[in-house]
């Protein structure tokens, strides 16, 4: 039954109150008792993903599940501030990629700050705050002069200098997250202010500084999801690449030209039209992956070939689930969800003096 903690997870001809219930359960069902969230049972857990899925429960009101999940994150962060990409899931949480991915490590702040807002939890705050300020730390030692930051670390320890559009703005929302973590905590940070305003001017005006990726949608909608364009800005770059990513009635492409629409960047991509100020859209999008939901579990495939008619990869995965979870929220009004994607109320950070 729908209570006042889902019922903006009711959205008609998207979920009904039981599907919402049931898919919460399935994420609930893929955590394991030490708080991780791995794709599924079985596969790896990647701390971007995982933090997807608790920013999803925290939505349902699973304010318990979703603190073990950062309280996870706590206890395996590296002494530099980082995650690796990906631990499987097993007794011994190993190390199956030692790389460490800027956006993956930024990401945390994002989860904290949703988790803060859906509890009011102060002591929460003050007990995530080293592992936030370590993991922003980190990110920024990649930061380049242009703004844009680089996208990983090697296992060697060598940093990667090319940056990539997704992770970058993915990067930014994180770093507005971090300053207002800080605003809340009445701690001032000025280089995260200006390494904010640098890297926001680096994706509005210098495509030039990043890898050349604009088959994917993600580099697409994520410089709006991210925060970095708004208003027409934001207009104009969802109408260009409408026809080239979104299938109707079937989903958003991962990749273009390919005949793969996936679940979470059609969600992605809602919660990106949302922030644009497009309900309708969102909604329609939405609407249009239900062919992915799998009602015996209630989470949802990953993508469909549908010049085979072919689901694939053959996986339910927690963070499309939570993908799907968190573009409902904002368009059923969940004040928390709202307030981390619209960012309105986001500090922006220092806009840099020139324009080069």
């Amino acid at each position: 039954m729908t209570t006042p903690r889902t019922q903006h997870l009711v959205l008609p001809g998207v979920l009904t109150d039981r599907q919402a219930a049931a898919t919460v359960a399935g994420i609930l069902a893929g955590q394991r008792e030490d708080g991780a969230i791995p794709w599924f049972r079985g596969h790896h857990l990647d701390p971007w993903d995982h933090v997807e899925a608790a920013m999803a429960l925290d939505t349902a009101g699973e304010h318990t599940a979703a603190e073990r999940a950062y309280t996870w994150l706590a206890r395996h962060q590296n002494a530099d501030g980082s995650w690796y990409a990906a631990y499987a899931d097993g007794a011994y949480d190993d190390v199956t990629d030692r790389t460490r991915e800027s956006n993956f490590v930024a990401y945390v702040a994002v989860g904290v700050w949703h988790h803060y807002l859906t509890t009011g939890d102060d002591a929460f705050l003050d007990r995530m705050w080293p592992t936030v300020h370590a993991a922003v730390e980190f990110v920024l030692r990649l930061q380049q002069p242009g703004g844009q930051i680089g996208w990983r670390r090697d296992e060697d320890g060598t940093a990667t200098r090319d940056a990539l559009l997704t992770g970058c703005s993915s990067v930014h929302h994180a770093l507005r997250c971090a300053l207002a973590i800080a605003d809340q905590r009445g701690t001032t940070q000025p280089d995260w202010e200006l390494a904010a305003g640098a890297l926001r001017h680096a994706i509005r005006r210098h495509p030039e500084r990043f890898l050349d990726k604009d088959r994917y949608s993600m580099d697409w909608y994520y410089p709006v999801l991210g925060g970095a364009l708004t208003g027409s800005e934001a207009a104009d770059r969802l109408a260009e690449g409408w026809d080239r990513f979104v299938v109707p009635g079937l989903g958003v492409r991962c990749v273009s030209p390919n005949p793969w629409v996936t679940g979470g960047e059609s969600a992605e991509l809602a919660l990106a039209l949302w922030a644009a100020g497009e309900s309708d859209r969102a909604l329609d999008v939405l609407r249009s992956i239900r062919h992915l939901r799998d009602e015996e579990s209630g989470l949802y495939w990953t993508g469909y070939v549908f010049d085979d008619d072919a689901v694939w990869p053959r996986e339910l995965t927690t963070w499309t689930a939570g993908s799907v979870l968190l573009a409902v929220a904002v368009l059923g009004g969940h004040e928390a969800t709202c307030a981390v994607f619209g960012g309105h109320h986001l500090p922006r950070g220092l806009d840099p003096d020139c324009c080069g």
